[in-house]
C-alpha cells in the first residue's frame, strides 16, 4: 500500500492528530516556555508585578529589572523561588515548580529588558545549587 492511499484511510481526526502532532513538534521549544511563563506568571506573579506591590518590579519596567537582570538567570530565579525582601518564596503559590517558576521569570525579564532562554539542565542544577545557598543562608541567619 502507498503512503497516499494509507493516508487516504485514515479519518478526517486522525489527520487533524497526526497535523497537531506534527505542528506542535516544529514549534522551538522557547515558544512553549513562554507561553507556560506567561501563563504563570498571570496566574500567580501579576498580582504584585503589574502594580509594583511592595516594591516589586513591574513589568516591562527596563530600569528596575536592568540590576536584577544582571544578577543573573541562576541568582535572580533562586532567590525569587526561596523569597526575598517583600516576595514570599514560590510567589506565594507553594506547589510551583522550579521549572515553572523559572519560565515565568523568564517571561518578566523578557518583556523588561532582557533576553532570557527557558533554562534547560544546567541551568536548572545552578539554580538548585543557588537555592540550596540560600536557604542555607537563611537558616544561619535565624539561628542567630
Amino acid at each position: 500500500m502507498n503512503d497516499s492511499l494509507r493516508w487516504s484511510r485514515l479519518s478526517v481526526m486522525n489527520r487533524c492528530q497526526i497535523a497537531l502532532i506534527v505542528a506542535l513538534s516544529t514549534l522551538p521549544m522557547a515558544a512553549l516556555a513562554q507561553e507556560g511563563g506567561e501563563a504563570t506568571y498571570k496566574a500567580v506573579c501579576a498580582a504584585c508585578h503589574t502594580a509594583g506591590v511592595v516594591n516589586a518590579p513591574k513589568l516591562g519596567d527596563a530600569k528596575k529589572w536592568g540590576p536584577l537582570i544582571r544578577e543573573g538567570q541562576a541568582v535572580l530565579t533562586a532567590h525569587g523561588y526561596v523569597g526575598i525582601r517583600g516576595m514570599p518564596a514560590k510567589g506565594g503559590k507553594p506547589d510551583l515548580s522550579i521549572e515553572d517558576f523559572a519560565d515565568a521569570v523568564v517571561y518578566m525579564v523578557n518583556n523588561s529588558g532582557g533576553k532570557w532562554s527557558s533554562p534547560g539542565s544546567k541551568t536548572l542544577a545552578a539554580i538548585r545549587a543557588e537555592i540550596d545557598k540560600r536557604e542555607k543562608a537563611i537558616a544561619a541567619k535565624a539561628r542567630k
